[in-house]
């Protein structure tokens, strides 16, 4: 399979690693992608922190939390200086209002549906944009239903960047809840608990963590046991449960929702325009005149 720019341009932004050796990794592995990550795991050159998913488009996250329901949403703009315009936190709040009365079931459906100015969101939208100047769009949202005996917890950080709602089941401590989704904002978890993680997952990253293992020379009886206390430390980086409360080190975080009497039933953490690539710029050219260098 041919190597693109385009393809080494993404698993450079997903690895941080050089361009030459994302070619290299390409090459290898004839154009698999998930491949040429690995491989470049196995050879120390990636980190599996680094993803794509950190270029960023502009907007705001925001929740809204009314008795027991609550809404966490994102809506996008093209800079960042709108996300400070009035009239722009004032269409994001309509927004949310309207979907936590109305719950549609998709964002298709949410921008199809009639507010109470008698517009669709869509042409809500529409007369912001044409005030504000800059193009405006719900981009995603989730809803939440809990029962008197749980607690939301709904963070935003750096007015809102990144947004966390987190159900706390069997306490009704919103303080507390609130603490976990700040741990979520700075640390980013992906799972609840290792329970969440695919079999297929977890294997591949003993795979990976096999290959680095023997590639540091490390003798071959004693890689298993290396590789399974690394695999420990892979789950307290993916999973919220098994990483170390940010507030208090020496607890985790489920013994810090089991001391107020609660377990985390489930979180949902936006970060503004993670996925979205504002711009391709000249990079692609920029990729493709060094790869053809000999």
């Amino acid at each position: 399979m041919a190597v693109t720019a385009q393809m080494v341009k993404e698993l450079r932004e997903k690895t941080g690693a050089g361009m030459m050796d994302c070619k290299k990794a390409l090459v290898e592995t004839d154009g698999n992608m998930e491949e040429a990550l690995d491989f470049l795991r196995e050879k120390g050159l990636a980190s599996a922190s680094k993803k794509a998913d950190r270029i960023a488009a502009e907007g705001i996250t925001s929740i809204l939390v009314e008795g027991n329901e609550a809404v966490i949403y994102e809506v996008n703009a093209e800079t960042d200086f709108v996300a400070k315009n009035e009239g722009f936190q004032t269409l994001v709040k309509e927004i949310g209002e309207h979907l936590l009365t109305t719950k549609p079931a998709s964002v298709e459906e949410a921008n199809a549906s009639t507010m109470s100015n008698g517009l669709t969101v869509a042409d809500h939208i529409s007369n912001a944009i044409a005030k504000i100047g800059e193009k405006i769009t719900l981009r995603r949202y989730e809803i939440r239903t809990k029962s008197d005996s749980d607690a939301f917890g709904p963070y935003l950080h750096m007015g809102g960047r990144i947004g966390v709602l987190v159900l706390l089941e069997g306490s009704a401590d919103s303080g507390s809840a609130r603490d976990i989704a700040m741990h979520i904002a700075a640390l980013n978890p992906q799972y609840v608990s290792r329970d969440e993680v695919s079999a297929d997952e977890v294997e591949r990253e003993r795979k990976v963590l096999t290959e680095q293992a023997l590639n540091e020379g490390k003798p071959e009886k004693i890689v298993e046991k290396m590789v399974e206390g690394r695999l420990g430390k892979y789950f307290e980086d993916v999973c919220l449960l098994d990483q170390a409360f940010v507030k208090n080190s020496d607890q985790k975080v489920r013994e810090f929702a089991a001391s107020v009497g609660g377990t985390v039933k489930e979180f949902i953490r936006y970060e503004v325009g993670e996925g979205i690539e504002k711009r391709e710029d000249n990079f692609a050219d920029e990729v493709m005149s060094q790869v053809n260098k000999k």
